[in-house]
């Protein structure tokens, strides 16, 4: 715990700087270099060993995400995000079914390279949706991002104190309901604090409020996917990159299922 509170608290003051304070468009090749490197990590997980296969990998992907990019806020790039969110609903049912594609084979390893596709680029183009925005939209992302952050805290601490029903013990031994029900508590508290002081009042703020929950409960899904994948590798990690919190895929894999219920959500509450 002490070696994850460290890392934290050198994390968390670069994010927010990075978050607030850069524009968009050296945001997108930041964090675009960020995603890539946790799929890097992601296709180790899938097991695949040789450096050219998962650097041609990681290079389809820049590539895609540079074409979206210059599509910005067009349709392809909303249909990458609707399908992001389809992705979530689907991988949601895989979790009920642990050892679907669990054998190493080309075709399942095929699935899972697709389902990193689906994973990471739509969380991108959300992330840049959010963050673009003319009203605030560093603010949203910080916003957005704080949700999932304060989840993962509440879901460890009232699972270590009140922990006793496993939420899905073949997944994840560790995590619990009282975790689940921390995640969700902890964040009603930033999402109605949140929507205040971004000017949100009266059913506005009823919007964003179950906004939040949304994309809380999708983070939890998307931490349970990762776990099921680390399953199916016989891995702990996905890396070793920060001490006390493991790869860089296991610190995105919650914000890659919040993004884009987020930057859906966020579109759909103002239009």
């Amino acid at each position: 715990m002490k070696t994850r509170t460290l890392t934290a608290l050198v994390l968390a003051p670069l994010a927010i700087a990075l978050i607030l304070f850069v524009p968009t468009v050296i945001f997108a090749a930041i964090t675009g270099g960020v995603f890539l490197y946790a799929l890097w990590e992601w296709t180790r997980l899938l097991g695949l060993r040789q450096t050219p296969a998962r650097s041609s990998v990681v290079a389809l992907h820049g590539l895609a995400m540079s074409a979206l990019w210059l599509e910005r806020g067009g349709t392809a790039w909303w249909a990458v995000i609707g399908a992001g969110l389809a992705w979530w609903l689907a991988a949601a049912l895989w979790l009920r079914h642990f050892s679907f594609a669990v054998a190493p084979t080309r075709e399942n390893t095929a699935l899972k390279l697709a389902a990193g596709f689906l994973i990471v680029v739509p969380a991108w183009c959300g992330l840049l949706q959010v963050h673009g925005a003319a009203d605030h939209g560093p603010w949203w992302t910080l916003f957005g991002l704080m949700l999932v952050w304060v989840a993962d805290s509440g879901a460890y601490l009232a699972g270590s104190r009140w922990g006793r029903t496993k939420l899905a013990p073949r997944i994840s031994p560790g995590k619990t309901w009282a975790g689940v029900y921390g995640a969700v508590a902890s964040s009603a508290v930033v999402g109605v604090a949140g929507a205040w002081l971004l000017g949100m009042r009266g059913m506005a703020l009823a919007g964003i409020f179950l906004l939040a929950m949304l994309t809380v409960l999708a983070s939890i899904v998307g931490d349970l996917y990762e776990s099921l994948i680390k399953r199916h590798a016989n891995m702990k990690d996905s890396g070793d990159l920060f001490p006390g919190h493991g790869g860089m895929f296991d610190r995105l894999d919650s914000v890659f299922a919040a993004l884009p219920v987020w930057a859906a959500g966020l579109a759909l509450l103002r239009a």
